[in-house]
């Protein structure tokens, strides 16, 4: 049964990874329609947060009942999001992915540290085949991932704070990935509107001014990232943070083609290369675990 979980966890964060290589594409739709950057954010999460009331309302005592621990896990996770979006809007799409999926590598490092988990030598390998392969998309050598700007620096500390996120929920089995994504978007809500109001409170988008967008970000909203977000916060609670991270690097594939489809940008044989060998890293350790998992079921047969 624990390697069935595991297996269904782990593709739970591929497919998580996947939705979130399609996050920047309301974002943009709600930058376009000219709102500020620290105002789109704030936009986002108030869509989701107010499909989840009524699940919230339905659900309260055991929200309540996880207390400050659930409430600190939402608020490092819900901070990281709100830094991710931020470094989609100041840098460029492929930039702020790749900066923020350095995460396997912080990801390792905690659970080590705080969790005592091995790291493995099939884990350290998967890991350099997923570096060489953002490289690759990246510009091998060409232009390298130092962070330039505020949006890359937030691209980074976004994946920090994602990989202390995944070592609370690993920590922490007991609380439901139902209270962890409505808290999720709660805190990331509560933190845009509060950097908004200070830092840009005479850009406060108008109804009319982002209701153009609201079609296409509730589509994405109800289909995808509630979805995606519910399997991003259960996924962790069975898995090491570092293999995790690896796991969400599917967002890079998926992103990359869909930024080369939707926004124009280059994806020729560098792109198609980087592609083939991040989805190699992500697969590494479900498929061989899959392996390992038919092998014991037969085994028992």
């Amino acid at each position: 049964m624990k390697l069935l979980i595991n297996s269904k966890a782990k593709f739970a964060c591929l497919y998580a990874g996947a939705v979130w290589g399609l996050f920047w594409i309301p974002l943009r739709a709600l930058e376009d329609a000219g709102l500020h950057g620290l105002w789109i954010t704030v936009v986002y999460f108030l869509v989701p947060t107010l499909c989840l009331v009524p699940i919230g309302i339905w659900r309260w005592k055991y929200f309540k009942s996880g207390g400050l621990q659930l409430q600190i896990t939402a608020m490092v996770s819900g901070g990281a999001l709100l830094l991710y979006s931020s470094s989609i809007v100041y840098t460029d799409v492929v930039r702020a992915m790749l900066l923020f999926y350095l995460t396997p590598i912080w990801g390792t490092i905690l659970a080590r540290i705080f969790l005592k988990d091995a790291i493995t030598p099939l884990r350290i390998f998967a890991m350099i085949i997923a570096v060489v392969g953002m490289l690759t998309i990246f510009g091998l050598g060409v232009q390298f991932p130092v962070p330039q700007n505020a949006g890359d620096w937030m691209g980074v500390a976004s994946g920090v704070l994602w990989a202390i996120a995944m070592v609370r929920i690993r920590v922490k089995q007991e609380f439901s990935a139902i209270e962890m994504t409505l808290g999720f978007f709660f805190w990331s809500l509560i933190f845009s509107l509060m950097a908004a109001l200070f830092l840009a409170p005479s850009y406060t988008p108008s109804i009319a001014q982002t209701l153009p967008a609201m079609p296409l970000l509730l589509i994405f909203m109800v289909l995808l990232i509630l979805p995606g977000t519910y399997a991003s916060l259960w996924g962790p609670k069975f898995l090491s943070p570092g293999v995790v991270g690896l796991l969400f690097m599917t967002e890079i594939v998926i992103g990359s083609i869909s930024v080369a489809l939707l926004a124009g940008e280059p994806f020729g044989t560098r792109e198609i290369l980087g592609v083939i060998l991040i989805t190699s890293a992500s697969l590494l350790e479900p498929v061989t675990g899959l392996l390992y998992t038919r092998q014991k079921l037969g085994v028992k047969a």
